[in-house]
C-alpha cells in the first residue's frame, strides 16, 4: 500500500469533528430535542404530580362559573399575581393544570387589571414562552379575552402581543372600562371576583352605570 493510499484510508475514518458531534448529541438535554407537543406533554405530566400550592394558594387564577353561552369563565386577577416574587415555572405548570381539561372546548378569560402595579407585570420573555408552550387548542377554543379596567400599559401590551405574537386572537380581545360591561356576556351570579375589584369599580364608575344587553360574543 502506498503512502497516499494509507493517508486516504485514515482520512475516511471517524474525524475529530464527527467524534465531537457525537459527544454533543450524547450530552444534549432531552428538552432541547423535544417537539412542541412532547414538551407540552412533559409539562402536563409535571403539572399533574408536582406540588403547586405555592401558586394555587395565591388565588389569582381560577374558574368562575360559565358565560351566557355555557362556556367556562377563567378569572385572572392581576393585582394578586406577584410576578417578581414567584416561581414562574410553577406558575406555568399551574396554568396548564387548571386549563388543560377546560380548553378541550370553548372558554373565555376575564383579566382584571384593577389596581395592579409594575410588581405584577410579567416580562415579555415569559409571556412569549407561555404562548409558545401552549398548543393550538388554547388559541382556537378561546372565544373571548376580556380586559377589565385597562390602562395604557395593557393597551400597549395588547397591541404588541396581538400584532406580533398572536394576530389570530386580536378580534377576541375586548377592553372594558368596568365590571358591569361584563354582564352582557356573563351573568353577575356566575362571576366571582374579589371585593377590591367591585369596590374600585363603584368608586370609579359609580353604581349601575351600565345596562347590559346579552351578547353572543
Amino acid at each position: 500500500m502506498t503512502m497516499l493510499e494509507g493517508m486516504t484510508s485514515i482520512d475516511l475514518g471517524s474525524s475529530p469533528m464527527q467524534e465531537t458531534t457525537g459527544d454533543m448529541n450524547d450530552v444534549l438535554p432531552d428538552e432541547l430535542m423535544e417537539s412542541p407537543e412532547e414538551r407540552y406533554e412533559r409539562l402536563l405530566r409535571r403539572a399533574q404530580v408536582e406540588d403547586l400550592t405555592e401558586v394555587s394558594g395565591i388565588g389569582c387564577l381560577y374558574q368562575s362559573g360559565v358565560d351566557r353561552l355555557g362556556r367556562p369563565v377563567i378569572v385572572f386577577c392581576g393585582k394578586w399575581f406577584p410576578a417578581q416574587n414567584i416561581d414562574l415555572e410553577k406558575a406555568l405548570l399551574y396554568l396548564i393544570k387548571l386549563l388543560d381539561p377546560i380548553v378541550k372546548g370553548d372558554y373565555v378569560i376575564s383579566y382584571f387589571h384593577t389596581l395592579t402595579s409594575t410588581n405584577n407585570y410579567p416580562s415579555l420573555h415569559w409571556l412569549r414562552e407561555v404562548y409558545s408552550v401552549l398548543p393550538y387548542k388554547y388559541k382556537k377554543n378561546l372565544k373571548a379575552f376580556y380586559i377589565v379596567h385597562p390602562t395604557f400599559w395593557t393597551k400597549m401590551m395588547t397591541w404588541w402581543f396581538t400584532t406580533f405574537m398572536a394576530p389570530a386572537i386580536k378580534a377576541k380581545v375586548h377592553s372594558l372600562p368596568g365590571v358591569e360591561h361584563l354582564y352582557s356576556a356573563i351573568t353577575k351570579d356566575q362571576l366571582e371576583i374579589p371585593a377590591y375589584i367591585t369596590e374600585y369599580d363603584m368608586a370609579t364608575n359609580g353604581l349601575h352605570y351600565f345596562n347590559p344587553v346579552p351578547t353572543a360574543s
